[in-house]
């Protein structure tokens, strides 16, 4: 990526790509006196990296439990498609994927029924076959998802589908009736998991949403607009779509978390403004000046 940049122009130097482990590079990185501003993508070491930081711009996207509130007067069949794209694209590896799905209890039972036929249709295997699932990150992380699942299964969820891995590969999954007391009720699995929680109010979904440590984007389905606005607004979550799976947007977008899911706005303008220091000089003239009034009094 780096030389592509020198081919354009850049002088070398001016961009540098340093790899190693966290471990092992991030500390020197992060704590160099020559490192003014600090933009990081990731999870809990986002946090860390705060407190080391000290005096310096930071732009953070640490994660989040992205919500999918559904009322009874959703478009049912817009919802299954906006949960298989938002909940399983990238095998569920994307901070903006719907991670949780409150739904109101009337409803449930169609709109998981409508889920897991579209989820029988996924395609299983390796990237170059094209697969719509293929393996997590690493094996740490299949393990982590594992766990969830298993704690989900402990309590009593429901499983949709068979739960079935080899190696990092994890089939996608959607578990249905999970409870405030499950894991995968509030943690994120950056996975091809999902968990369904059925709701009885709007304003039980609302505070599911807001009790999150996380608050990075969320999504609300209903032909109402006017509730629409109003639960947009107390969800406490940086972006939310209405009718539609949470998205990065386009790049001149405004893209932020709130609580745990990061600090500052990305963005065209506000990582520009990130970036920029803005330093004042007045000049103190010696005699007066029409700003002070002069030029008028010497008129009368």
């Amino acid at each position: 990526m780096v030389h592509c940049f020198h081919l354009a122009g850049f002088p070398k130097g001016l961009i540098s790509c340093i790899t190693g482990k966290g471990s092992e590079i991030g500390d020197f990185l992060t704590m160099h006196p020559a490192v003014n501003c600090i933009s990081f993508t990731g999870g809990d070491t986002g946090i860390s990296i705060s407190k080391k930081a000290g005096m310096i711009p930071l732009q953070m996207e640490l994660g989040g439990k992205d919500a999918c509130i559904v009322l009874e007067d959703a478009d049912l069949d817009l919802v299954a498609s906006n949960i298989i794209k938002g909940g399983f694209s990238y095998s569920g590896q994307r901070c903006t994927a719907v991670k949780v799905v409150l739904v109101m209890e009337s409803v449930a039972d169609e709109l998981v029924e409508k889920v897991k036929a579209k989820v029988a249709k996924l395609t299983v295997g390796p990237p170059e076959e094209n697969c719509d699932i293929t393996a997590v990150v690493s094996e740490s992380s299949a393990n982590f998802i594992e766990g969830l699942v298993m704690d989900a299964k402990e309590k009593g969820a429901t499983f949709c589908q068979e739960y079935k891995r080899e190696g990092n590969l994890i089939w996608p999954l959607l578990l249905d009736n999970v409870r405030p007391d499950m894991r995968i009720a509030w943690e994120e699995p950056f996975g091809p998991v999902l968990p369904v929680l059925r709701i009885n109010s709007v304003e039980e979904g609302i505070n599911h949403c807001n009790a999150s440590n996380f608050g990075l984007q969320g999504c609300v389905f209903t032909k109402d607009i006017n509730k629409a606005m109003m639960i947009s607004d107390a969800m406490e979550t940086g972006t939310v779509q209405i009718n539609s799976a949470p998205a990065r947007g386009p790049d001149h977008f405004p893209f932020q978390g709130l609580k745990d899911s990061g600090i500052g706005s990305q963005g065209v303008t506000n990582s520009i403004n990130l970036m920029t220091k803005v330093k004042t000089t007045v000049i103190n003239l010696p005699t007066p000046s029409y700003s002070m009034g002069a030029g008028f009094i010497s008129r009368l």
